[in-house]
Formats: structure tokens, sequence, C-alpha cells
């Protein structure tokens, strides 16, 4: 089995203990809590197994530092979008994906609630791009520069749960533009990057930089996914 394949059924099958979880009679923090710890159970099981080499780095569980040595280390999040989980919302994802030498090379995102897993492997192909671009921002917490972006080229504002969701919203055609700039960690957008990077996408820092996974220090306090046609001109207006 290819890692991208390993992925790809890795989340899925998290995603579906979570989907179980939605319906057992849990509810609240009770819940949450349920399916932070179950899904990230599961994820390590199946990844000791399968590939017993590698380090694991995952927002649940304790960093090992260990991990700074090796040239590949998976890096997950069991439950991505907790308040949309616990809110029985379906843009909440589950997020698994391989590092190698600092690059997001492999990965795959589960979006249990729509019943997909999109993987590196197989990324669909993009959409036409939609005229007005439209731009997913959080829910609760949109950045203050979505605004001047989305006055700057006209964007129409997509409100959406997890940092899961909306990447994937890019690559699934439902949006062109996903910035961030309120602070993530590394767990929060490996996946994510490196799906949307096999699905042809732009993915960056907001400076055009490349991310860098497998830091010392798990924060990644900003990304671009974005179409790439669009990607000169979002940077140019971000860089003011």
């Amino acid at each position: 089995m290819t890692d991208a394949e390993l992925a790809a059924q890795i989340a899925t099958e998290a995603g579906e203990l979570l989907l179980a979880l939605q319906k057992s009679g849990l509810s609240g923090r009770e819940l949450c809590n349920a399916g932070d710890f179950q899904a990230n159970l599961h994820i390590l099981a199946r990844l000791r197994a399968e590939r017993p080499g590698d380090p694991i780095l995952s927002e649940e569980s304790a960093d090992d530092p260990a991990r700074l040595t090796s040239s590949r280390v998976w890096i997950v999040d069991p439950l991505d979008g907790t308040r949309e989980f616990g809110e029985g919302r379906g843009d909440w994802a589950v997020h698994v994906a391989l590092a190698v030498d600092g690059i997001a090379q492999t990965g795959a995102v589960a979006l249990p609630g729509l019943g997909v897993t999109l993987a590196t492997d197989a990324p669909p192909p993009l959409a036409p791009a939609h005229n007005p671009p439209r731009m997913v921002v959080s829910r609760t917490r949109p950045p203050a520069q979505t605004h001047v972006i989305a006055e700057a080229i006209g964007a129409q504002m997509v409100p959406m749960g997890s940092a899961g969701a909306k990447a994937m919203a890019v690559v699934r055609g439902e949006a062109e533009i996903y910035f961030h700039d309120g602070g993530q960690h590394q767990w929060d957008n490996c996946a994510p990057a490196a799906v949307a990077a096999a699905a042809g996408l732009h993915v960056s820092r907001i400076d055009g930089s490349p991310i860098v996974y497998n830091l010392a220090s798990t924060s990644i306090p900003d990304l671009l996914i974005c179409r790439p046609e669009l990607a000169e001109r979002l940077l140019a207006i971000i860089s003011g």
C-alpha cells in the first residue's frame, strides 16, 4: 500500500468512527472529547502498525522531539473542526499527512459529513473558476484582512468551519481562495496543503514563501491556498 493510499484509508476509517460517535447519544463537550481521543487512538495505532519507523506529530498527543531528526514524519489532526463536529454540522475533517524533508508530500483529508475523502494520489480536476471569486472564511473569527482582499478583488465571502473543510472547498471547486493569517499549527494545514498542491492549486505562506513542516515549533502563522491564476494578484494585495 502506498503512503497516499494508507493516508486515505486511515482518514476515512477515523471519519467513520467519528460519524458513529455523533449517533451514540453523546453531546456537547463529552462528544468532542470522545471524538478527539478515539480518532487519535485509531490513527496512531494504524500508522504505528503500517509505518512503524516513522514518527508522528498529532494535535492530540505529546510532541516527540525525535521527529526532528527524521526525514519522514506523519502529521495528523484527528478531528479538525471540533466545534462543528459537536454541533452536528458537516464542515469538519480528518487530516492524515506525510511530510518528507519538510515538504507536505502526501496526504488525505476526509470530509466524513459529506462522505468524501480527498487524497494526493487522485485529486479531482480543477473546476472552472467562478466569477466573482469566492473566498472561504472562518464562521466565527474571520481575519480582518479578508475584508481588504474581498473588497480589492470583488470576492464573495463564504463562511465555513474547519481549515480542512475550507481548503477542500477550493480543491472541490466550491471556492477560489482560502486565506488565513490568524495562526495555525502544522496539523491544521499539512494534509490540506498536500492535497491542494496535488490538485494544481497555489499553496504558500502569505508572503509567497513555501510552508515548511517538521520544524521544532508547531506554529504556522498563515497560509494562502488559491487558484494559480489568482496567486500573483492576491500576494500583491496582501503585501500591501
